[in-house]
């Protein structure tokens, strides 16, 4: 067992726990180690006939596992995994904090709160890596190893350890003063779907955001339409500001186009606050010295 995590990684081997997923080891395993593709066939082969038995089904168009490499994945990706933790959690004796730390987030929480804190972060702690992920989807940020992801108070799973990392944030529905001046603004958010309204798509369900209102304890959930869909609340606010519809959107990032009069709001009354961004994480997160530093320096602190 010693030669097969010399030569593929736990991170390698997790990821291939199904036949389908098999069918791209070896680019993902080269691409990982930084060795050819012929390289990681001949050290599987190597493998096999150590093994005396066939881990991979090859044919010209795909690669599969076998019975045998089934198994080899259940049995040992587990340990792997405990190896990788245990070597995080050593380099916490180096004199300078090293690791990497990987976080899937949306593009509003990364340009309002990570990018901002990443910046003095990364600073103080050159040996750091961290890589962050645009994703709108719910992501399973275990099957997708995956650190940390940051979603809004109530998104976070409850198998998962959440911390706080931003303020309560506000929504908004805004338009144009063109728009407007065509339509008259709806009083009440089921007028929304007579509107034109620019959606958000959310990849893990493959539809469109529902925007979510509240006023004296009653809660509703309109699903609008219009002519575009993004999957970027930034790409949002352009289109909104151009004149094509009304956008349900974060207040701070339309906040400066209220002010210069570009746009106006509607439903005012009921758009109330929600629990801002927090940083959620399996306890095997909590094992890296690294991701430890950066999740102190992530945490919200309350005014």
């Amino acid at each position: 067992m010693s030669r097969i995590s010399e030569c593929i990684p736990a991170s390698t081997i997790c990821a291939r726990s199904s036949s389908s997923r098999a069918k791209a080891a070896h680019p993902c395993a080269a691409g990982k180690l930084g060795v050819s593709q012929s390289a990681i066939s001949h050290t599987v082969r190597q493998i096999e006939a150590k093994l005396g038995v066939r881990l991979l089904t090859r044919t010209t168009r795909s690669l599969s596992l076998t019975e045998a490499g089934e198994r080899l994945v259940r049995m040992a990706a587990p340990r792997f995994e405990e190896i990788e933790a245990t070597l995080e959690a050593l380099s916490g004796l180096r004199d300078k904090p090293a690791g990497k730390v990987r976080i899937t987030a949306g593009d509003h929480a990364i340009e309002t709160i990570l990018w901002p804190k990443l910046k003095r972060f990364l600073t103080k702690y050159p040996d750091i890596k961290v890589e962050v992920v645009i994703d709108y989807g719910l992501t399973d940020i275990v099957a997708e190893r995956f650190d940390a992801g940051v979603r809004w108070g109530e998104q976070v799973a409850k198998d998962m350890i959440a911390a706080r990392i931003g303020p309560d944030v506000r929504f908004a529905v805004v338009g144009a003063k063109s728009y407007f001046a065509e339509r008259a603004p709806p009083r009440e958010p089921q007028e929304l779907i007579q509107h034109n309204c620019i959606n958000l798509r959310l990849p893990t369900y493959g539809g469109t955001y529902a925007w979510e209102f509240e006023k004296d304890g009653r809660e509703l959930k309109v699903r609008v339409d219009g002519q575009l869909i993004f999957n970027s609340v930034f790409q949002i606010v352009h289109a909104c500001v151009a004149g094509f519809g009304l956008a349900f959107l974060p207040e701070d990032i339309v906040e400066p186009h209220l002010a210069a009069g570009r746009l106006q709001r509607a439903l005012d009354d009921w758009c109330q606050p929600w629990a801002g961004y927090h940083l959620y994480y399996p306890h095997r997160s909590e094992s890296s010295p690294a991701f430890a530093l950066l999740l102190e320096a992530l945490r919200h602190e309350q005014p």
